[in-house]
This record gives C-alpha cells, sequence and structure tokens, in this order.
C-alpha cells in the first residue's frame, strides 16, 4: 500500500493529519468519514483526497505516524531507566510507571490506538501489521534488547529476552491499561505505582538473579 498520494502545500497535508488522528479517535475508522475529517481540518474533501488516495491510506499514515512518536517517547523512558541501572527493582519499576503514565496520557494518540483496538475486525489486516510493528512490537523488542544486556552484565537471568519484555510488560502495565480501558478512564497514581511494583517483584522472581 501507498502511504502517500499526490502533493499539495505541507501546512495542509499536517492539518488534515492532525484531524484525521483525532475523527479516527472519536469516530473510529469505520465511522469516520473523509468529510468529517475535511471539516475538521478546514480545508475541502477534494483538498483531502489531493494528500491521500482513500481513507485507508490517510487512516495507514496516521496510525504509523501515532505509533512511531509513543514508540520513540517508550525509547527515551526505556533509554533512561534501564540502560544505567543503579538499583534494578527500582529503575524497572520507574520505568514501568513512566510508560504507563506515557501511554495513558497520550491524548489524541491513546484514542486512535483505543479505536484500532476496538474494530480490530474492521481494519484492514495490512494496515494493523503495520501499526503493530511500529508501535506495540517495536517497544518490546526495544525492552528486549535492554533485558539482553542486563542480562549479559548477571543483572537477569533471561534466556529468552523477547519473552521477558512481554511478561514484564503484562505484570506490569496491562493491568493499569485494562483498568483504564487504554487511557479513557484514569486510574490514580498510587495505583498506578502499586500495580508497577508489584508487578516488578513477581517479574524478578522470575528473571531476578539471586
Amino acid at each position: 500500500m501507498t502511504v502517500t498520494s499526490g502533493a499539495g502545500r505541507p501546512e495542509k497535508r499536517v492539518a488534515i493529519t492532525r484531524a484525521a488522528t483525532a475523527v479516527f479517535g472519536r469516530e473510529g475508522y469505520v465511522r469516520a468519514s473523509m468529510d468529517a475529517i475535511a471539516a475538521e481540518a478546514g480545508v475541502s474533501k477534494r483538498t483531502v483526497y489531493n494528500h491521500f488516495a482513500d481513507k485507508e491510506t490517510l487512516f495507514l499514515s496516521v496510525a504509523l505516524a501515532s505509533s512511531a512518536e509513543l514508540t520513540a517517547t517508550i525509547r527515551e523512558l526505556v533509554d533512561r531507566h534501564l540502560g544505567k541501572i543503579v538499583d534494578l527493582r527500582q529503575d524497572l519499576t520507574d520505568f514501568a510507571v513512566d510508560r504507563a503514565h506515557a501511554v495513558l496520557s497520550a491524548g489524541d494518540h491513546g484514542a486512535l490506538g483505543r479505536a484500532i483496538r476496538a474494530e480490530v475486525a474492521n481494519i484492514p489486516a495490512d494496515v494493523l501489521e503495520a501499526w503493530l510493528e511500529a508501535g506495540p512490537i517495536a517497544s518490546l523488542r526495544d525492552i528486549a534488547e535492554k533485558f539482553a544486556a542486563l542480562a549479559g552484565r548477571g543483572l537477569l537471568a533471561v534466556d529468552d529476552p523477547a519473552l521477558a519484555a512481554e511478561q514484564f510488560t503484562l505484570l506490569t502495565f496491562h493491568g493499569v491499561a485494562d483498568r483504564s480501558f487504554w487511557g479513557a478512564l484514569p486510574v490514580p497514581d498510587q495505583e498506578v505505582e502499586r500495580i508497577a511494583a508489584v508487578g516488578v517483584d513477581a517479574f524478578l522472581k522470575v528473571y531476578g538473579v539471586s
């Protein structure tokens, strides 16, 4: 699939992309229309089509951009907390807390992620695969890379870094994500911190070094 189509003024494209992120997040993939996106962006529908061939192409473009932005944020957190370990348990917990806050306060990007998860059956498979690869899978890969490095330093007992990254995420993040409906409802900071700490303790029982 070609993500972009046609040519046009860059500022118009930016306005369309922002509008599409908001409309897709609010209405979902199926209900969102190019008319609504054009109105949100303050441009004509023809202008939208000058930049994007169809709704699927536009959706893929904003989904990939949204994933890339959030992935970059999480990568910074991975590097900050797991790149130089001072206290393994505390550093893992701080990362888990900061990642939860970053994902669940992502605004329109978070709303778009919720729309994707809610409409999995209606979104083209290649779009879903591209979104997963640019977002959740990429973040797991970043965490796995750090876990492999920590294992190499003797700080973790990890044979399969990819599996360890998945299990860490399940233990420290998905409880908060599910409770908040992926950022739609607030979760008290104390609860985010509790879930992260309990999850890290469970993770270290399996992967910690005595």
